[in-house]
């Protein structure tokens, strides 16, 4: 089978799991080369090359223009459209040594930044191939003294990590509540929450960030498990900084409203202040329980389900009354670990996620 050479770019993105705009997609002579740095979706490359290999143009002539074909690919849970750029990307020797100079001078610039995350505590585990690819998905950008890096509100899309320079925590009132710097990542909990930001970030100095939108995000936390590692304590110590008074009043027992303290946000401060007792959840309909014993999870149940899937339906509540009641009895204290919890917050808030999308 014949495959004609051509180089597609991204034009629009709805959802799509793994691609952005603008990144492109090249066949020559019957190779197919999918964006840097990310997985190969079976489906787009089976689209690309049945387009490839069929007789409808990648241009067409209207009215006395010529107009791409716009394509799609909509075989998962999302939706990309792509159209074609050009046939080659050079074809003479000179423009051929123009490009190895281009391609050369752009891995010089990935370099640069993979070495400037090398110094960034998060990303020691890293191995140099794996912080090229890495530096590959973050945009870096160049923020001036006082500019409003993210405000109040905002939804919470990127994930950002200080290379250089000092950024400022804002509340409502303008007092400043603390000051980050080279090293420091923010964001982290509106992206994995999916709620807006609370906090304004300013730069109280100039300062450079590396900021990584949502879908690579995700996919970071696949590829390297040392992130997903890092990123969860992270997510738990400010949750336990943030709630120290809600924490505190769980030794005595404490009712409230869902909506006011999210379940994951609930379990979380159980586990990393290690109690033992029992969260009931009520909703009209509903009734839920979850267990602890020394902050793991021990029982969970929702409409007559247990277990794990129990578990990841009661992280997605969002209404209704809970209530944290000290102590276990005896029995209870004697039932197995359900699964490590770590691992269970990880896959129920991507759970969760996959679900708003």
């Amino acid at each position: 089978m014949r495959f004609r050479n051509g180089i597609f770019i991204i034009t629009e993105d709805n959802h799509c799991p793994l691609y952005n705009i603008g990144e492109e997609m090249k066949i020559s002579e019957g190779i197919l080369n999918l964006p840097v740095a990310k997985p190969t979706c079976l489906t787009l490359a089976n689209e690309l090359l049945y387009i490839a290999s069929d007789d409808e143009s990648y241009e067409r002539l209207q009215y006395g223009e010529k107009k791409k074909t716009k394509f799609d690919c909509g075989g998962c849970t999302g939706l990309i459209r792509f159209e074609f750029k050009k046939e080659k990307g050079f074809e003479t020797l000179q423009m051929k040594l123009l490009a190895a100079s281009e391609r050369k001078e752009k891995i010089k610039n990935v370099a640069q930044y993979a070495g400037l995350l090398r110094t960034v505590e998060t990303f020691e585990p890293l191995l140099d191939d794996d912080l090229l690819d890495l530096a590959t998905m973050m945009e870096f950008k160049d923020y001036p003294w006082g500019f409003p890096i993210v405000q109040k509100g905002d939804p919470g899309v990127n994930l950002f990590i200080i290379v250089s320079g000092r950024v400022e925590v804002i509340d409502s009132e303008g007092i400043t509540l603390a000051e980050m710097g080279r090293g420091d990542v923010f964001g982290e909990m509106s992206l994995l929450s999916g709620d807006p930001v609370t906090l304004t970030i300013i730069a109280s100095e100039p300062c450079q960030i590396a900021v990584l939108n949502h879908k690579n995000f995700r996919h970071i936390l696949t590829k390297f498990p040392a992130l997903q590692v890092f990123f969860y304590k992270l997510l738990v110590n400010r949750i336990t900084v943030i709630n120290q008074q809600r924490a505190e009043e769980l030794a005595s027992g404490m009712v409230g409203q869902i909506a006011d303290i999210p379940v994951v946000e609930l379990c979380q401060m159980i586990n990393s202040n290690q109690k033992t007792g029992v969260l009931k959840l009520e909703m009209e309909n509903t009734r839920a329980t979850l267990m602890f014993n020394e902050g793991e999870l021990i029982y969970a149940d929702i409409n007559n389900q247990e277990g794990e899937e129990a578990f990841f339906s009661i992280l997605g509540l969002n209404s209704g009354r809970f209530k944290f009641i000290q102590g276990l009895a005896a029995a209870d204290k004697n039932r197995d670990v359900i699964g490590g919890f770590m691992g269970l917050i990880m896959e129920g808030m991507k759970r969760l996620d996959d679900e708003r999308e």
